[in-house]
């Protein structure tokens, strides 16, 4: 049978299993701490993985819409451009025809060489049509120069043909005056005509040689992959 503890005895024991239980709540203590702060860096780089993320997400949607309003600036400069130069193009070859048309109205000023120049247009018409009559239309103040013109293409036509043709200026039908000059030969029948008039003629010369001016005076197009 064991004797009973001394008081002495009785305190160390006291005080061996109060150092026991402080050991064991601290050990405990830290143990819980650290795993606190292993959990708490664990929880913070995932937080801020999620933030960096979303911020990456956000700043690339961003770029993304900066890239695309970019590429849109780009492109509409690029087709405005485009217009601009086109627009610039076109005025250039209207001012050159309207100058190549106000140069024909003086034409008629230098009565020799437009007489040479109305023979030469009403031989053509009668080479066209190839009819023993016709008439001739022309503006009032080109009616003295036409019958002048018209004698010498008869001549010329009847040489050249082997028969004569009459020509009839009609007065009754004339052209506008702001008709640039030249003539219409109408058959006798009135259902046949040539438009021999300068502006026709700068008309047609207008469409067939126009691809030829664009590329003398611009250059050929960068967008154009098939030539005639």
């Amino acid at each position: 049978m064991s004797s009973a503890l001394t008081d002495k005895q009785a305190t160390d024991e006291l005080v061996k299993m109060q150092n026991f239980i402080t050991k064991e709540a601290t050990e405990k203590a830290t143990e819980i701490r650290v795993k606190a702060d292993e959990e708490y860096q664990i929880e913070k780089a995932s937080l801020v993985r999620t933030e960096l993320n979303a911020i990456d997400a956000t700043y690339a949607a961003k770029f993304s819409k900066a890239s695309l309003a970019q590429q849109i600036a780009k492109s509409t400069i690029a087709n405005n451009t485009r217009l601009k130069i086109l627009t610039a193009k076109e005025q250039s070859l209207e001012e050159i025809f309207t100058a190549a048309k106000d140069e024909l109205k003086s034409l008629s000023k230098n009565k020799k060489q437009y007489v040479t120049l109305l023979t030469g247009l009403i031989e053509e018409g009668l080479f066209a049509l190839m009819e023993k009559s016709v008439f001739i239309q022309v503006k009032k103040s080109d009616v003295a120069a036409a019958k002048e013109a018209a004698k010498e293409a008869a001549q010329n036509f009847e040489k050249a043909a082997g028969f004569a043709v009459a020509i009839k200026i009609n007065e009754e039908a004339l052209l506008p005056e702001d008709v640039s000059g030249g003539c219409i030969i109408v058959s006798s029948s009135g259902k046949i005509s040539v438009n021999n008039t300068l502006d026709e003629r700068l008309k047609l010369l207008s469409e067939s040689a126009l691809p030829a001016i664009r590329l003398e005076m611009f250059g050929p197009s960068s967008s154009r992959k098939f030539f005639n």
